[in-house]
């Protein structure tokens, strides 16, 4: 029987197309300082390194700066307006949970891995009733650490049980990309998420334009697990 194999998975621009809901976010806390909205091109790739970032790019989007105390306090409107409004527009990207389906009945676990906060993580996931799909979900208030930093996704890996030489992590931008290199771990990009530059030129073990791909790529990565007669690039 093949070895187990978990899959890590980016939560924001991977899982979920959660775009539209944080950009209305950031624009409601931008509007409450009387700011302009951001443009939604430019706050899509504003997106992945947490709710501060996002809101400290948005700023400077608009030629602003603000204090710690400023920052904290959009931060915390940000939070409790995202909470309430986690997945008005936001939905799993296409084939997802076909292929997490197909994926499961070969025996891979699965595991989110993010700088989301993990409260909203399960709130999101909830809302779209995929929760009970990850063995474990993590975020960047989970162990006080964030991705880049490798030692996120290994203790990711280990809550699930799993082991770093039986993992793949798949991801959207080059903060997953160096976190999983960093870790010694293979990469999948998907091309569908929020990174610029293009996650083509980052170097990612494999890419993927769409979840119908997912399988092949991972049983090319990892043939120690592959069904037998899985189909491979």
């Amino acid at each position: 029987m093949p070895a187990a194999l978990t899959v890590v998975f980016d939560l924001d621009g991977t899982l979920i197309d959660t775009a539209p809901d944080l950009i209305d976010t950031l624009n409601v806390v931008l509007a409450s300082a009387g700011l302009k909205p951001v443009e939604y091109a430019l706050a899509r790739n504003m997106i992945g390194g947490g709710a501060r970032r996002m809101i400290e790019s948005g700023l400077l989007a608009e030629g602003r700066q603000a204090s710690r105390p400023d920052i904290d306090r959009m931060f915390e409107q940000f939070i409790a307006y995202y909470a309430d409004h986690i997945a008005d527009r936001s939905r799993p990207f296409p084939g997802l949970e076909t292929t997490l389906d197909e994926l499961a009945r070969h025996g891979c676990r699965f595991a989110v891995c993010t700088n989301k906060l993990e409260k909203l993580s399960r709130l999101l996931l909830d809302a779209l009733d995929l929760t009970g799909r990850f063995e474990a979900i993590c975020g960047q208030d989970t162990f006080k650490i964030q991705k880049p930093d490798p030692e996120i996704l290994r203790l990711t890996i280990a809550a699930t049980g799993g082991t770093p030489d039986r993992t793949i992590m798949v991801g959207d931008s080059g903060t997953d990309i160096d976190t999983a290199h960093a870790a010694g771990i293979p990469v999948i990009a998907v091309d569908f998420g929020y990174n610029d530059p293009p996650v083509t030129r980052l170097s990612p073990d494999r890419v993927i334009s769409h979840y119908r791909d997912l399988p092949a790529a991972i049983w090319e990565l990892a043939p120690y697990a592959a069904p037998q007669g899985a189909t491979r690039f």
